[in-house]
């Protein structure tokens, strides 16, 4: 008595589950990785490179009010710098990268930057040769964090550093390459092999059985899986890559203010396309169902077959 019709049930419902699988481990494995590519381009380096161009502003602001006399500490480019470095400062907070509390440190600084404005300005209206202008200076220093006991919890820099470390910690979770998600694609890499030999086993079975030279529908299914699969974890690696290097890049501040522009590019230039690769994720469900769909198109009419023999 035949056996073909149970060894081909038995094929289909192997195929099927191994293609299920593959299908929501690839998923969840992907978008472990590419749920971060977003996030990570698009504000949280965005949020760091704004805070050091705030910082970078203040200090230029207050060397401003250094070389200048007293009709020039408060015009020009001391007030073009405090503008960047608020324009900065809103740009950080909009990004909304370490969430309510980040806001909350970021309007704290802004109205720190209004007190030290109000020191230079009233340093500023002070004749020159008054003692009270090194006094102005030393007070809205102290409010910037620059003079010599800078660093005390609370000026403006110690605010905007600790308010970078947070925005950099992260960075760095977003690009993180954790244990769940070595073992997602690890799953993902066994549960690949375990198909393809699969389909290419039910493919040889079909050829013996049936004499044919190949079957198109599998063939199209192993197509896709040996095709799609490859493709989606090679991206997966690349864009890995890019975020590590990203957070590289930001991970010191610019030593020149013109460097900002220039970290910035590298990062944006790294992670260009990393919405449209995301937006990839709905698209390996789609992929599934048509692996699942070929499969059962492929085996089906032969299982029928060997169903209405039986029935005769």
């Amino acid at each position: 008595m035949s056996t073909t019709g149970r060894d081909l049930v038995r094929r289909l419902r192997l195929l099927l589950v191994l293609a299920t699988a593959t299908t929501l481990a690839l998923f969840f494995a992907y978008r472990g990785v590419h749920d971060d590519t977003v996030p990570l381009s698009t504000a949280s380096t965005p949020g760091i490179r704004a805070v050091d161009t705030a910082q970078s502003a203040l200090r230029q602001a207050n060397a401003v009010v250094r070389e200048t006399g007293a009709e020039g500490d408060t015009s020009g480019e001391f007030l073009t710098q405090v503008s960047v470095a608020q324009q900065s400062l809103a740009l950080a907070a909009s990004e909304n990268v370490t969430g309510l509390a980040g806001r909350h440190d970021v309007q704290t600084v802004t109205g720190l930057i209004a007190v030290y404005s109000g020191w230079v300005e009233r340093r500023g209206r002070e004749p020159e040769g008054s003692p009270l202008r090194a006094a102005f200076l030393h007070y809205a220093e102290k409010v910037l964090g620059l003079e010599a006991e800078a660093g005390t919890e609370g000026d403006i820099m110690s605010r905007l550093d600790a308010l970078r470390g947070e925005q950099l910690a992260e960075a760095r979770r977003q690009a993180a390459f954790p244990w769940q998600l070595w073992l997602g694609w690890c799953t993902v890499a066994v549960l690949y092999a375990a198909l393809c030999g699969a389909l290419l086993e039910s493919q040889r079975f079909l050829r013996r059985r049936f004499r044919r030279p190949v079957q198109l529908r599998l063939l199209a299914a192993t197509a896709v899986c040996a095709v799609g699969v490859p493709v989606l974890a090679w991206q997966t690696v690349s864009a890995h890559r890019a975020m590590t290097d990203s957070v590289a890049e930001v991970r010191v501040p610019p030593a020149a203010p013109e460097a900002i522009p220039e970290v910035a590019d590298e990062v944006q230039g790294a992670l260009a396309d990393a919405g449209f690769w995301a937006s990839l994720s709905d698209w390996i469900l789609l992929g599934g169902a048509v692996v699942v769909a070929l499969t059962l198109w492929g085996l089906w009419p032969r299982i029928a077959e060997y169903r209405f023999r039986g029935r005769r």
